[in-house]
């Protein structure tokens, strides 16, 4: 009830920071998982930090393996063990993560159409996007952004 309170004070987004830190949800449909944060920061090795940086930059680019190596000045098969030894995913995982977790923000923040979130992260089209966002959450991105508007009908 006090989650609920903050959103209609505060605004959703605030709610699910608040959620998030106490890792629980603000309002959960049906049997969908918990939507906690992927963590932003914490010790990245140096050798990767600043493809990081640049591939966050880029999230609306498609990028490859090649092209992360490339920009890394190691082969590929070398940046996908530092991704693994480092972050313990793949550099393709972590680049799906990182476009999820932005259009999770664009839905609980912004009211653009699916298809224009699509483009923003890089996943190309809202079919490519719901079917992503499902495979990583279980649910749609409209269900999604009703449990961020809930708080405001009203």
């Amino acid at each position: 009830m006090s989650l609920h309170l903050v959103s209609v004070d505060q605004g959703a987004a605030y709610a699910m920071r608040i959620a998030r830190q106490m890792v629980m949800p603000p309002h959960r449909e049906g049997c969908q998982l918990q939507y906690a944060e992927l963590p932003a920061s914490g010790p990245v090795a140096d050798s990767l930090a600043p493809l990081l940086e640049w591939l966050s930059g880029r999230l609306d680019q498609p990028v490859s393996v090649a092209e992360m190596a490339v920009r890394s000045q190691v082969s590929a098969r070398t940046l996908t063990r530092r991704f693994t030894r480092q972050l313990g995913i793949s550099p393709g995982r972590w680049l799906m993560d990182r476009r999820i977790a932005a259009t999770r923000a664009l839905l609980e923040e912004t009211d653009l159409p699916v298809e224009t979130i699509a483009r923003r992260v890089g996943l190309s089209s809202a079919v490519n996007l719901r079917r992503r966002f499902h495979e990583a959450l279980r649910t749609t991105p409209a269900a999604y952004r009703r449990t961020f508007r809930a708080g405001k009908a009203g």
